[in-house]
């Protein structure tokens, strides 16, 4: 069942995310808990989870800007797509992804992108079949 993510699901996206880049989960003290609330009650902030049997297994972020260009339409963001490793390649990952689309086209937004860290032709490929390129923007990174 695909759906946006409520309150009590953040032990599980801390679970998930583990599949993602994260070493550990991190402790579930009062800054982590307004953290997670902020993002669950932001409008423009989606957490979709694919879920079966009760267990999260599969999830992305979309975010809409508000935007000034464009005809002032926004745009969408895409970030922290993960499948759990036990659920991959059975098309759970692209059913979150379909559903980020479908919330960027119900605010009017003119584009989605979504940035990598891989290099694994599997993963590019994946956001490829999915919709994306990585022909029309060149993308860059400071770490802070």
């Amino acid at each position: 069942m695909i759906r946006e993510a409520v309150f009590e699901d953040l032990d599980q996206m801390l679970e998930l995310y583990l599949f993602l880049h994260e070493k550990k989960k991190p402790e579930l003290d009062a800054r982590l808990k307004d953290v997670w609330k902020q993002i669950i009650e932001d409008k423009n902030h989606h957490i979709i989870v694919n879920e079966i049997d009760g267990k999260i297994i599969s999830s992305c972020v979309c975010v809409i800007i508000p935007n000034l260009t464009r005809d002032i339409r926004p745009y969408a963001f895409i970030e922290n797509v993960v499948t759990h490793a036990d659920y991959r390649g059975k098309g759970y990952a692209s059913a979150c992804l379909d559903y980020a689309k479908k919330i960027a086209l119900s605010e009017n937004c003119y584009k989605m992108m979504l940035l990598t860290g891989s290099k694994e032709k599997s993963t590019l490929d994946f956001y490829r079949n999915a919709g994306y390129n990585s022909n029309d923007k060149t993308a860059f990174i400071q770490w802070l």
